[in-house]
């Protein structure tokens, strides 16, 4: 793996992360097999707390499945192993004394199919995740937390009156930010996101894309995309993908957005962000 010369860019400023919030997370030479097949070898990344990093690259290099492993979900599937560490804030999320719910309520996801819980009411959706990670609130409580994560997705003003009405009849642009606002609702200090565009119309994408630019600062975002320009939009950081004749999935190159879209090191990686390949 190679890394740009604009690593030693300086990041651009933004505005304070809320204490306790946005967290580092870097992955230390992460492999990862499904049974004898290797996905992914020897990945190391650092994602800079309270920033947004785009995983890019084309279909079967193991983007998605390097977004999984950041939040444990990887090690659910049957057959799949992984090697390596990746911390949170310095502290590795795999070590046998963390528990598993403990990572999930600390790096959220969001996937590429709005998932919300359509027989719960818009409400209830956002609340869900407080019982599942033992989280007790009054009602005002909970009514505050419901607006302070509908307003941070974006959803707020279409939804305030429908707080009652199923989930699942929403439109899908806000399903998927009704999905954003419930992983909100639990604090966590990262968010995943898996493609979270890729089936929606472009007026749900660009108001998606606005949410992401508002939580930066706030939360660190991880975002897999196979759109340049959204990566090039969104992104401060952009890490390059690729799998060349059936090895594993590695990175070519990571940086600073700018840098990788118009001064790559790696002739690849020009190659895809041109749309030579891929």
């Amino acid at each position: 793996m190679t890394a740009s010369p604009s690593d030693t860019i300086p990041l651009p400023p933004v505005d304070s992360p809320a204490p306790g919030t946005a967290a580092e997370l870097e992955a230390r030479s992460v492999s990862a097999w499904f049974g004898d097949h290797k996905v992914l070898d020897r990945v190391s990344l650092t994602m800079p707390a309270g920033r947004v990093t785009a995983l890019i690259g084309p279909s079967g290099c193991g983007k998605s499945t390097f977004l999984r492993i950041l939040n444990r979900m990887h090690e659910l599937i049957p057959s799949a192993a992984l090697a390596g560490e990746v911390l949170l804030g310095g502290q590795d999320i795999y070590a046998p004394e963390r528990r598993l719910t403990d990572a999930r309520k600390q790096i959220g996801m969001v996937f590429q199919k709005p998932n919300p819980f359509p027989a719960m009411s818009v409400y209830e959706n956002v609340t869900a995740g407080l019982k599942l990670t033992g989280v007790r609130l009054g009602r005002d409580a909970k009514d505050e937390l419901v607006e302070h994560c509908l307003t941070k997705a974006g959803l707020w003003n279409e939804v305030r009156d429908r707080l009652r009405q199923p989930g699942g009849a929403l439109s899908g642009g806000q399903q998927q930010r009704l999905c954003i606002a419930r992983s909100l609702a639990v604090s966590p200090r990262v968010l995943l996101m898996d493609e979270p565009c890729s089936a929606l119309d472009p007026t749900s994408t660009r108001r998606v894309e606005e949410t992401i630019k508002e939580l930066a600062g706030e939360v660190t975002v991880v975002i897999v995309t196979h759109n340049m320009q959204q990566a090039a939009r969104v992104s401060d950081r952009c890490a390059f993908f690729l799998a060349e004749q059936g090895t594993p999935g590695g990175i070519v190159e990571h940086g600073i957005t700018s840098a990788m879209f118009t001064n790559p090191a790696d002739p690849r990686t020009a190659d895809y962000v041109n749309g030579r390949f891929g």
